[in-house]
């Protein structure tokens, strides 16, 4: 087997929204993908078009020259490394790791993750990145999502043919943890600017508005934005199928609160944001779309 043929072995860990989408993408761009998730039936429709199933996120890793994770959270991508007392997990990704071989995060986590998974991926003489995407579902379906790349530059280039797959704008941005510092406050700005958005739907219908003429007059000025052009239909209609679950959002606002204060800069616009998001959690809307955070608010 020659090394460009190697180099076209993809393992891939979490199917939710966003990663069975890219991994769609990966197998249609040609590339060999394996592919693990927690819950097993999730792998099913990859494995229909091709993908090998297997039965740990090590067998993911030894199979694969580059593997990318795509989880829920901070302790999600902790899990695949180590067992909650922190020792090495056995079957994780860890024990599947050689020289060369690279390993990929593209989660929303904290920068303290990145570290520290970066450094247990260094001790075994691997390469790690962190690459946090911005977009959603239909984004990921499409291949136009916003990679935030940072961590080892030769792998960042070894991984450019897969992030083309991905995405429609590719970013490096240095130093690892400045991916996930960029992906929260990324976020953090969208989080807000959908309570905004809300808050004016909310508004408009109370005072005997036409929501579409507000959406409208939204569209025709410098407020226009494709956000507000998808989200504000769907939340007149009451729809809120999730392609970002509004959980997530949640916790995005969490960490990037816990990085202000770690630098200590206040944020209250972004403390008063997750407050609504958490209210619309408390409220049970835990896995609808993010703009599901309206019903809290009107």
């Amino acid at each position: 087997m020659n090394i460009d043929q190697n180099r076209r072995k993809i393992g891939f860990l979490g199917l939710g929204i966003m990663g069975s989408a890219i991994a769609q993408n990966l197998l249609k761009g040609g590339f060999e993908v394996t592919v693990w998730n927690r819950s097993p039936e999730k792998c099913e429709p990859l494995a229909e078009i091709g993908a090998h199933v297997v039965r740990s996120p090590c067998e993911a890793v030894e199979r694969s020259f580059l593997t990318f994770a795509m989880l829920a959270d901070p302790a999600a991508a902790e899990s695949m490394l180590f067992n909650p007392d922190g020792a090495i997990r056995e079957d994780g990704v860890l024990n599947g790791l050689s020289d060369e071989k690279g390993y990929i995060d593209l989660s929303t986590v904290d920068p303290a993750t990145s570290r520290k998974v970066g450094a247990a991926v260094s001790a075994r003489g691997a390469r790690f990145l962190e690459a946090p995407v911005s977009g959603s579902k239909k984004p990921a379906e499409e291949g136009n999502l916003v990679i935030l790349s940072a961590g080892d530059e030769s792998l960042h280039q070894d991984a450019l043919p897969c992030f083309e797959k991905m995405g429609k704008k590719i970013f490096y941005l240095g130093t690892l943890g400045n991916g996930a510092r960029m992906k929260l406050i990324v976020n953090m700005v969208m989080g807000e600017m959908m309570i905004g958005l809300c808050e004016g739907l909310g508004l408009a219908q109370a005072a005997g508005l036409e929501q579409e003429d507000f959406l409208n007059v939204l569209d025709s000025g410098a407020l226009a934005n494709a956000m507000f052009r998808l989200k504000g239909p769907q939340i007149g209609a009451g729809q809120f199928s999730p392609a970002f679950p509004l959980k997530h959002m949640q916790k995005d606002l969490r960490l990037t609160l816990a990085l202000a204060d770690e630098i200590g800069l206040s944020l209250p616009s972004a403390a008063i944001a997750n407050e609504c998001f958490k209210k619309a959690r408390q409220l049970g809307s835990s896995n609808e779309d993010f703009s599901a955070v309206y019903k809290s608010l009107v």
